[in-house]
């Protein structure tokens, strides 16, 4: 037996219904071909599907009890197709994102927040971890995208490197809040907080640093750069870090001065190569990317 889409939503059109003109209206063609579909269709399951009374077409008892299984069917083909078109157009599915611990606790909030205010029906799994672990994640595809500061080159791994402003912070009272932008000479005797001595970032400031016949005044070492923005707003040295960390914490007190020479921080979103990420997926990277935007480092 071979049931066709066609005749099914003809048997249920004219039950609901009781006219093959109205069924026609409301299938957007003939009546000879709706009384065709339930022809064919009844020929194929081999009873009969309407008695007529009082000139009305009424499903036999057989064919009562298959209407309301062939309703349920229409009511998930229909289901299917809603759900197909808002995974199209970007309004549903899931989003698998890792992150630095950092990320997660202060831009991606509130980036995230934003991307679902008009889609309802997206679901997450934002996963904050180390970057060693991100990367591994990306690597056996696990996530749809990562977000982290240490990346090793790997066939399996596409990454987008964004260069970052950084800026130096200090808590209310300090007279370098006097100045218009911050230099090396500026912090010989300032308590430093940073990032880990193993990171390129502090690789970076080092060199920055020797260049300018300058000993870091290391006081505090940290991973995240939040970590160093809660410190030095409670009154806890001097730090360099990115500005996008640190106008999350400007209304704790930090005071936020240019650095130079410039030493951008450099963020990388990966992805797996060989998976072709779902539409929601592609959209909330360009999301985030753009979230970047006012603090990065433009060249």
């Amino acid at each position: 037996m071979s049931v066709k889409l066609r005749q099914l939503e003809a048997f249920y059109a004219v039950g609901q219904l009781g006219s093959m003109t109205l069924a026609a209206k409301k299938l957007n063609i003939s009546q000879p071909a709706v009384s065709r579909l339930l022809a064919s269709y009844s020929e194929s399951i081999e009873f009969k599907l309407f008695n007529r009374q009082n000139g009305k077409l009424v499903p036999t008892q057989d064919a009562r009890f298959l209407l309301r299984e062939v309703g349920r069917l229409l009511d998930s083909l229909e289901h299917i197709d809603e759900i197909t078109h808002s995974l199209t157009s970007g309004n549903a599915g899931h989003l698998k994102i890792a992150c630095l611990p950092g990320f997660s606790t202060s831009h991606m909030p509130r980036v995230l927040s934003e991307f679902l205010i008009n889609r309802p029906n997206v679901t997450v799994n934002l996963e904050p971890d180390g970057a060693n672990r991100i990367f591994e994640w990306i690597i056996s595809e696990q996530y749809d995208c990562g977000i982290t500061d240490v990346f090793s080159d790997h066939p399996a791994v596409e990454c987008q490197r964004i260069p970052m402003k950084t800026v130096c912070i200090m808590s209310e009272g300090n007279t370098l809040g006097k100045k218009k932008f911050i230099t090396p000479e500026d912090l010989i005797n300032e308590p430093m907080i940073h990032s880990r001595r193993d990171s390129a970032f502090y690789r970076k400031l080092e060199e920055v640093f020797t260049l300018h016949n300058v000993k870091i005044n290391s006081w505090i070492e940290t991973r995240q750069f939040n970590s160093a923005c809660m410190l030095v707003a409670e009154g806890r040295g001097v730090s360099i870090v990115s500005e996008m960390d640190a106008r999350e914490y400007e209304s704790r007190g930090l005071i936020i001065k240019a650095f130079k020479p410039i030493i951008p921080h450099t963020l990388m979103l990966v992805r797996p190569k060989h998976t072709v990420l779902s539409t929601i997926a592609l959209e909330f990277l360009d999301f985030f990317e753009s979230s970047l935007e006012p603090f990065r480092l433009k060249s």
